[in-house]
């Protein structure tokens, strides 16, 4: 059985969360850890996730919500974390400078906030990066926490930075895409660094491409790890599960 620690079940992707819940299921995945990242999400989330017993959640808000974030958004992630034991963490939250920098400020101001709010919950966080890099690590370093690195495809340098504060790595389906240089960087680390995610209904592994992604498919990027391991997908499983119970406690 493995975990997924990153996936999104909005009614926006997916019209039977049923059925999606018992065909992941039916595959191996053990829990989900859903991420709700903007105020209808969170709102529209928190019932799903007291639904299932399977379900566990993220909650905050993502860089692109800077501008939309409701009154006293600390105290409303504050209040609801201290009110439901399956919010497991904070996310995912974070820096995207992809379309540019001219809300750098606020979006650094949305993040560090988010950070100090986990730190005084003693909560993990999942981080979310793009194109971001250096200003990520210098947040996060005026922070004492752990957590994910969310949808992770940096450099191996950078992947020791995150380790060596704390973090885990995300990695989804883009392992097992055709040109991705990610399995290169994973061969130089080590399995205990690791934990799988979806990213869900993005970024769906080789040879579903294409398609809605969901957990069902974690397989075959549990296939593709134990590849650049050597190890068989038992043990991708269970040392994947040891680090998700490092970093969630679930």
């Amino acid at each position: 059985m493995f975990i997924d620690t990153h996936c999104h079940l909005e009614k926006d992707y997916y019209d039977d969360f049923d059925k999606v819940i018992k065909d992941n299921i039916d595959a191996g995945c053990k829990y989900m850890i859903v991420s709700f990242c903007d105020y209808k999400g969170i709102e529209e989330g928190i019932p799903l996730i007291n639904r299932y017993s399977c379900l566990y959640s993220t909650i905050g808000f993502h860089p692109e919500e800077v501008d939309r974030l409701p009154n006293d958004y600390i105290s409303y992630l504050e209040n609801l974390i201290k009110s439901n034991k399956k919010i497991v963490g904070i996310g995912e939250i974070g820096l995207d400078y992809h379309y540019g920098k001219e809300d750098r400020d606020k979006q650094i101001k949305l993040f560090e906030s988010q950070l100090a709010l986990a730190e005084k919950l003693n909560m993990p966080v999942c981080i979310h990066t793009r194109d971001a890099t250096e200003d990520t690590i210098n947040s996060l370093k005026k922070f004492h926490l752990k957590g994910v690195i969310h949808c992770f495809s940096g450099s191996y340098e950078t992947a020791c930075i995150y380790i060596k504060m704390g973090f885990k790595l995300g990695i989804g389906g883009t392992l097992t895409f055709k040109n991705s240089k990610l399995p290169l960087t994973l061969s130089r680390l080590y399995l205990d660094d690791l934990v799988l995610e979806t990213d869900s209904p993005y970024l769906t592994p080789t040879p579903f491409r294409g398609q809605t992604n969901s957990s069902k498919y974690i397989p075959y990027i549990i296939d593709k790890i134990s590849s650049i391991y050597g190890v068989s997908f038992e043990k991708v499983e269970e040392i994947t599960n040891k680090n998700v119970k490092y970093v969630y406690n679930i």
